[in-house]
């Protein structure tokens, strides 16, 4: 006669995820501004006024308009801006103070706290530009990185948008952290059970700067988890907006986007981290709990 084991199932939801915004989050201008946008000779304010003044003139979207016109002005000045080159530009992108030794000290952290038991894994979700979000010196800090993609034809020059991520169309990347499935080419929209979902809400903490950042912040929260802003220290209208996302309970904290080791930003999201370690200790004790009643 066969003899079999019962097989005690593994706990698997021991993960948190920190997910961030780029442009005005971990870099006080948009990517654009250090990258195409000089080798054009444009300046941002002219660029973005231009795509605002686009998008009031033909009621399109935002995104998809700055990466018309992007296009065009390539075009305009006989630019070859290939992916290569747009990966190369990155090297040019400026960051808040402390960014760069950010993840390994929040890994560390987690490390620490949590004696080995709890894993975290940071993302990018950006409505800015993939190919050069590839060549960024943090690259390797992130399971992942999710943003706006252009398709380049044969001669290597960009023609149109194939990815688009907006202010809304990024919360479907939330979904894919959450339930696994965090290939693009991947499904969400069948059932999962929560049970089920690798990485809880509850486990997850979204830091961005600003209004378009609101939906992912109010997702987040509304399922459990947490969100955190940043503002530019010296910029008035950047610390109005958090206070704004305060007042409208979009945000649990908000601090100078210096990420320094020690200033109010580690501190406060120390804070998150250590509850979201301790939810994730008390499910695993309660599930060895509930797999020895099994017995």
């Amino acid at each position: 006669m066969i003899m079999t084991k019962n097989l005690k199932k593994r706990f698997a939801r021991n993960t948190l995820a920190m997910v961030y915004d780029f442009d005005g989050t971990l870099t006080p201008q948009p990517m654009q501004e250090y990258t195409v946008l000089p080798e054009l000779g444009i300046s941002g304010d002219v660029f973005w006024a231009e795509v605002n003044a686009e998008v009031a003139r033909t009621g399109g979207d935002s995104i998809l308009t700055y990466m018309r016109l992007l296009v065009e002005k390539i075009d305009q000045n006989k630019k070859h801006l290939s992916r290569d080159a747009l990966r190369k530009l990155a090297a040019n992108i400026e960051y808040y103070p402390g960014v760069e030794t950010w993840f390994d000290r929040i890994n560390e952290y987690v490390e620490e706290k949590s004696h080995g038991k709890v894993q975290v894994r940071h993302y990018i979700i950006s409505a800015g530009l993939g190919e050069i979000l590839e060549g960024v010196s943090i690259k390797s800090k992130f399971e992942r990185i999710y943003a706006s993609e252009y398709f380049f034809n044969h001669h290597e020059a960009a023609c149109f948008p194939t990815i688009v991520i907006n202010d809304t169309s990024k919360t479907q990347y939330l979904f894919r952290i959450n339930k696994g499935r965090e290939r693009s080419g991947e499904s969400i929209n069948e059932y999962m059970p929560e049970p089920e979902r690798p990485i809880p809400f509850e486990n997850m903490l979204y830091i961005g700067d600003g209004l378009t950042d609101v939906p992912c912040m109010t997702v987040v929260k509304n399922y459990g988890g947490f969100a955190v802003a940043v503002h530019h220290p010296t910029n008035k209208a950047s610390v109005a907006a958090c206070r704004d996302l305060a007042n409208a309970n979009r945000i649990d904290y908000f601090a100078p986007a210096d990420y320094n080791k020690r200033r109010k930003l580690e501190k406060r999201v120390h804070t998150i981290l250590d509850l979201i370690i301790a939810k994730i200790q008390f499910e695993h004790e309660k599930f060895k709990f509930q797999q020895e009643s099994f017995d």
